[in-house]
């Protein structure tokens, strides 16, 4: 299951990680979050010990959203050692997402 993250665990569990994190930016009203929620579901599913995958609610978590210029939702994006290493921005397949946080396991 996806870990939720906010404000205030941001730091500890996606900068200071020492896997890839994958954070989806959504928010409860959002429709083409909805679809992507269930999908980013599963690959937290399946890249469980490999890599770390949570969300952050853009509603309840001004501050993080603000510090990575999330303008449009859903963005998806993957970390690795702290720095941002690839984004995706709207609805994307699975097969999509899954490969580029495999590129950084």
């Amino acid at each position: 299951m996806a870990l939720e993250i906010t404000d205030s665990s941001f730091k500890d569990t996606v900068l200071n990680s020492d896997k890839p994190v994958l954070v989806d930016f959504w928010a409860v009203w959002c429709g083409p979050c909805r679809v992507v929620g269930p999908i980013v579901e599963e690959i937290a599913t399946e890249f469980e010990g490999k890599a770390i995958v949570g969300k952050v609610d853009v509603d309840n978590n001004q501050q993080v959203s603000v510090d990575y210029g999330i303008r449009n939702i859903p963005t998806l994006l993957i970390f690795k050692n702290g720095e941002v290493v690839d984004k995706i921005v709207g609805v994307a397949p699975k097969e999509v997402i899954a490969e580029k946080l495999a590129a950084h396991l």
